[in-house]
């Protein structure tokens, strides 16, 4: 057992390696392809409530047994075990001109609840980002740059005061736990009734029920400075695909103003420079979700085979580029902010082929994940807690 925190003048503490580099990039396939904008300028988050709400509760399953691990791990460093619920879990994204003052975690009177804070570093300062660099003002460590799969663990509040230097390139991707002695701010009490209602009408075997549903449109607006109009910004769906190559086309004819909330929810198709892919989505969120996936992992996939066909891609019609462009100047206002905010530091490579092979191993995922939550929800709802449900596959 280690020191109780009141032994401790900062108790705090940094692990490297906690995650590995495998569950920190899943983490960051899952915010890539369902994050809306943040609570701050330039920050992106995923919350589980989020996840839920779209279609998506498959995916919370990935973060589970890292909340154990982070909340056994909090309890035996400040020698409180058994004590603690959790009160938060989420993904948050800082991307360029992102940054935060000196502040403490319980700083306001609706997060008094919160005791300790852990959060776990997705990717690398000077490798994925720039700037960002943590700092607490007073004791040991005093920064500490962001490397993947570190962790580091604190009490959330005066003693370990912080900040977050600007973010001057990349984005800066983190999973963040809130911790509370005060079993009524449980994280789950308030979940699992969500997941409840979300996952009645599904089934292990129909596919449409694992296809995600975008949000509010507000919600995936970005404008500079939170500017609330849509006179300024991009769509940050359509700016993430944009920043890997992509554009979106609607082969419906209709108004791109007045019916957008609607077109959105509509089937799509994916283009790359001049070409076409012939690949039908059901939503702008789909599409997302898969090519989020293909940067993951798909593009190393080892399932191509003659059985599966490339993905077929045809030379876009004069047409059919005038409606890409049409959509563009009404959702992508501002295609450089997009890819400053989201480019890559290194080019992403792209190949038909095995795009053909990862939207099928998109599905086996999806329904994999799937099948386990319908399995694990009756125990979740029997212990009013959400965890990593072992099961004999035997």
């Amino acid at each position: 057992m280690g020191k109780t925190e009141m032994e401790m003048e900062h108790p705090r503490v940094i692990l490297h390696n906690f995650l590995t580099e495998e569950e920190c990039k899943e983490l960051e396939f899952i915010h890539k392809s369902c994050s809306t904008v943040g609570y701050r300028p330039n920050v992106f988050s995923t919350t589980l409530s989020h996840l839920i709400a779209t279609n998506s509760a498959h995916l919370i399953l990935p973060f589970l047994p890292l909340r154990e691990r982070l909340k056994e791990k909090v309890e035996e460093i400040f020698g409180c075990e058994y004590e603690l619920v959790t009160e938060f879990t989420g993904l948050i994204s800082w991307s360029r001109g992102a940054s935060i003052g000196w502040h403490s975690d319980d700083n306001r009177p609706y997060l008094k609840q919160r005791d300790f804070t852990a959060v776990c570093y997705l990717n690398s300062y000077r490798k994925d980002f720039g700037g960002g660099l943590f700092h607490f003002l007073d004791g040991e460590p005093k920064t500490i740059a962001p490397l993947v799969g570190d962790a580091v663990m604190y009490t959330a509040d005066s003693r370990n005061t912080h900040s977050v230097d600007e973010v001057t390139d990349g984005e800066r991707l983190t999973l963040a736990l809130w911790f509370s002695r005060d079993s009524s701010h449980d994280e789950d009490a308030k979940l699992i009734p969500l997941l409840a209602e979300s996952l009645s009408h599904k089934s292990n075997n129909v596919p449409w029920s694992l296809l995600p549903l975008p949000a509010s449109d507000n919600m995936y607006w970005f404008s500079p400075n939170q500017a609330s109009n849509q006179d300024m910004g991009f769509d940050i769906r359509l700016g993430r695909l944009h920043a890997l190559g992509f554009d979106v086309y609607y082969s419906q004819d209709k108004n791109f103003v007045s019916d957008l909330s609607e077109l959105l929810m509509e089937p799509m198709q994916l283009a790359r420079r001049d070409q076409l892919l012939d690949h039908k989505f059901v939503n702008i969120l789909h599409a997302l979700q898969v090519v989020q996936f293909y940067f993951w992992k798909g593009c190393k996939s080892q399932t191509v085979t003659s059985e599966v066909q490339s993905c077929k891609m045809v030379h876009l019609s004069q047409s059919q580029c005038e409606k890409i462009s049409q959509l563009n100047s009404v959702l992508m206002k501002d295609t450089k902010l997009a890819e400053t905010l989201f480019q890559s530091l290194v080019q992403p490579y792209f190949d038909s082929a095995t795009f053909s092979a990862a939207i099928i191993e998109w599905e086996d995922y999806s329904c994999k994940l799937n099948k386990e939550i319908l399995m694990s929800l009756p125990q979740w709802i029997t212990h009013q807690a959400i965890f990593s449900v072992q099961f004999d596959t035997s």
